[in-house]
């Protein structure tokens, strides 16, 4: 088994959220440190703030995912007397990488709006805010017949032939592929200068173009052949909407009041601010976590009884009422729900994967990292 490098866990985690999801604003993947560094623990935060930077260090962490990334705009300096340039100085001499998954993750199906919505129970969930569509196009590849079910088997861990609820999704044809190993070949199969005719099998699969990339990466590792012959081939199929926030319904109708006091329990809040009739009914619930309140009028748009999101402003919040939606502002820190999410996702990723080390430990920041208290 070779080690496990932080480039192996990032690519698992743009295996979940794709780096193309993310807002062009938005600065997301590798912070600071190295690609190429082994990993032998990785810890889950929301922030990268000078505490979480000191757990880290405690614990011997080699690599922190956070939600939200440490370094948003270009840097002139590194004023090692300022709050982040003593972070950054901290993270370089204890040669500890820090990787952000923001937006992309925001969008990624089983994201943060995804949890979100699910602990509070919607179900029928739409995208609240679409941003793009999930393109689609077919991989098809030739394979000795030897090899099929291994490199089928690796399409389908990678992400391609994923139609609605079903898996594994491929076309095969079973017909003779030819060619002559030249010059400096290595062939898996024949002998240089010598013409081979041997039994493949065309497999056809679909493919969302976001892991386009990781999709053909573990196939042409998985097939035998020197040169692996594959074409790409774009869909007019529509694809997957994705985008902001969700939206859904509940199983039953509440009241405000009471689902006030739902959202409170399954988001683990002692605190929000709410807006609008506390006996209103309520069945339609939008959710965006992070700071939403631009987005209040998509909320309206999809007929959303109440929004909830965080950092709504006091102009904002009455403008919604006048147009008839209730609010729940629950603050930012909602988006913690990630740590726990980060490192199951993780785990079963490297339980699956043959070749990472099996004894890679992943724990979740303990450190509050909200800056409120609230009194």
């Amino acid at each position: 088994m070779s080690q496990t490098t932080n480039a192996h866990i990032f690519s698992l985690m743009e295996k979940w959220a794709p780096k193309a999801f993310a807002y062009d604003w938005d600065n997301i993947g590798l912070q600071i440190g190295s690609y190429n560094k082994p990993v032998r623990k990785i810890m889950v935060t929301l922030d990268v703030l000078e505490s979480v930077v000191e757990e880290a260090i405690e614990n011997e962490v080699d690599l922190i995912i956070a939600h939200h990334p440490l370094l948003f705009k270009p840097l002139k300096e590194i004023n090692v007397d300022s709050w982040r340039g003593r972070i950054i100085k901290k993270l370089i001499q204890h040669d500890i990488t820090v990787y952000a998954a923001h937006t992309n993750l925001d969008v990624a199906k089983g994201g943060v709006n995804d949890l979100l919505a699910d602990l509070i129970g919607l179900e029928d969930k739409v995208v609240l805010v679409e941003t793009n569509e999930d393109s689609l196009c077919k991989v098809v590849v030739y394979i000795p017949e030897t090899h099929v079910e291994v490199v089928t088997d690796a399409l389908a861990k990678a992400g391609a032939g994923h139609i609605g609820h079903y898996s594994h999704c491929t076309f095969q044809t079973i017909g003779t592929g030819t060619f002559m190993p030249l010059g400096e070949a290595n062939p898996f199969i024949g002998k240089k200068n010598q013409l081979e005719m041997v039994p493949e099998v065309k497999v056809e699969t679909i493919v969302q173009q976001s892991i386009l990339s990781n999709v053909l990466k573990g196939m042409i590792a998985a097939h035998p052949y020197e040169e692996v012959a594959y074409d790409v081939i774009p869909l007019k199929n529509e694809g997957e909407k994705i985008g902001l926030g969700r939206v859904g319904n509940l199983k039953e109708v509440t009241t405000l009041d009471e689902f006030v006091t739902k959202v409170k329990n399954v988001l683990e809040v002692n605190y929000v601010r709410v807006s609008g009739d506390s006996n209103r009914k309520v069945k339609r619930v939008a959710v965006l976590g992070g700071s939403g309140e631009k987005y209040f009028h998509s909320a309206i748009q999809k007929k959303a009884d109440v929004y909830i999101t965080g950092d709504m402003t006091f102009h904002v919040a009455q403008e919604a009422i006048e147009m008839g939606i209730s609010v729940i502002d629950a603050g930012h820190y909602i988006e913690k729900v990630m740590k726990s999410a980060t490192k199951q996702y993780l785990e079963q990723q490297i339980k699956e994967d043959a070749t990472l080390n099996k004894s890679l430990e992943i724990i979740v920041s303990e450190t509050n990292t909200d800056p409120f208290q609230y009194r």
